[in-house]
């Protein structure tokens, strides 16, 4: 006669299906962040699971794939609750690009908050050899220069044409994107159902990322293409309005983090006040989502002895060396910094805006604070 398994035999069953299961498994909190792994994703990207626990799945992938899970796949999920078939390529700790197949899915509360996000990841081997065979052929053409030559000049003009789509797709984005936010407000106006006002809140606060996106991917193709950051100078029009603008727009976004600003500007800036406002939402942004948690982010500004100076400083693990050397370059983010959400653009554009005011942005990091200083002449 059959007998039943012991209970405590049923879970350690189902614990080792989980573990050693032949597809990986992870589990995202409600702030995008990984709280659980399984053993077999771990062995595929070479990490033990405290290292990935607290990251984010875009730390895991390589740049291309990180652009497209931020503008596409991220807000596809936060709108459906799940995505099928995505194909990602997640990079292992010796360098290696690992094509996967990821599916995954919210689980949600009774009042649609979410609770956890699934994520089921399966190795697409097949892409792998398409890829490796591609390569190959690469290698064969390269044996005469006469070819090599040719190639090169045609990656050039592709890279080009590249840039090219991106500054002219960013601008035919911007009128539906202000149509979608001009459309939510309407209707935020009419509605005082909590279910409609919470959705049309997350379609506010996504219009504002993707803007936000938007243009750094603007200003990045502008500064590949030779044209650099853009700026429209007025010294006559006071800048500490639209400072302490930036500060109240991160208070309402960020509600639960304490941002405390000390603004001394006496003397007029001849700036271009658009472009220091976005600086410093990108600085603020980062210390937001870098600094402690418990600790107030700090920000101030003033002229002195013919400078103009604005800092933003947070406590927190201070940032090791190896990242600071490469920290205002484009597409990076250090390993143990993993952005709140963005392409890792934040940074570079704000050292673009300062040396385009003929300024300089340095940072300073120590256990007890990092801080990023921005100083440029007032004339």
């Amino acid at each position: 006669m059959l007998q039943n398994p012991p209970r405590a035999s049923i879970i350690e069953d189902l614990e080792d299906l989980y573990e050693n299961a032949p597809c990986g498994y992870l589990s995202l909190d409600p702030s995008g962040r990984i709280f659980k792994v399984n053993k077999t994703l771990c062995n595929w990207v070479g990490y033990a699971p405290e290292h990935l626990v607290g990251k984010r799945l875009g730390d895991l992938l390589n740049i291309a794939g990180r652009m497209f899970y931020e503008t596409h796949i991220a807000p596809l999920l936060r709108m459906q609750g799940f995505f099928n078939e995505v194909a990602l390529d997640l990079v292992a700790q010796n360098g290696e690009r690992l094509p996967v197949i990821a599916n995954a899915a919210e689980r949600r509360a009774a009042d649609g908050s979410v609770i956890s996000t699934r994520i089921t990841l399966l190795k697409a081997a097949d892409r792998r050899r398409y890829e490796q065979g591609l390569l190959n052929a690469r290698d064969q053409s390269r044996s005469s220069e006469a070819v090599a030559r040719a190639i090169l000049k045609d990656e050039r003009e592709t890279s080009q044409l590249r840039e090219q789509f991106i500054a002219v797709l960013g601008h035919d984005l911007r009128n539906p994107l202000a149509s979608i936010s001009a459309g939510a407000r309407i209707l935020l106006r009419r509605t005082e159902d909590e279910a409609e006002v919470r959705v049309l809140d997350m379609m506010q606060t996504t219009v504002t990322r993707m803007s936000g996106l938007i243009d750094n991917v603007l200003d990045l193709a502008r500064g590949r293409l030779g044209g650099g950051i853009s700026l429209g100078r007025d010294a006559d029009l006071p800048l500490q309005p639209v400072l302490a603008q930036v500060v109240d727009e991160l208070r309402t976004t960020m509600p639960d983090r304490v941002i405390e600003r000390d603004f001394r500007i006496i003397d007029p800036v001849d700036c271009d006040r658009s472009r220091i406002g976005q600086m410093v939402s990108n600085l603020l942004g980062n210390a937001l989502t870098h600094g402690a948690a418990d600790k107030p982010v700090r920000i101030g500004a003033s002229t002195a002895n013919g400078m103009f100076e604005l800092w933003v400083a947070n406590s927190g693990e201070p940032i090791p060396d190896a990242v600071m050397a490469h920290l205002f370059q484009p597409f990076f983010r250090g390993e143990v910094r993993a952005s709140l959400q963005g392409l890792g653009l934040g940074l570079y554009i704000a050292f673009q805006i300062a040396e385009a005011h003929d300024g300089t942005l340095t940072v300073a990091s120590t256990a007890e604070e990092t801080r990023f200083t921005f100083r440029m002449p007032l004339r």
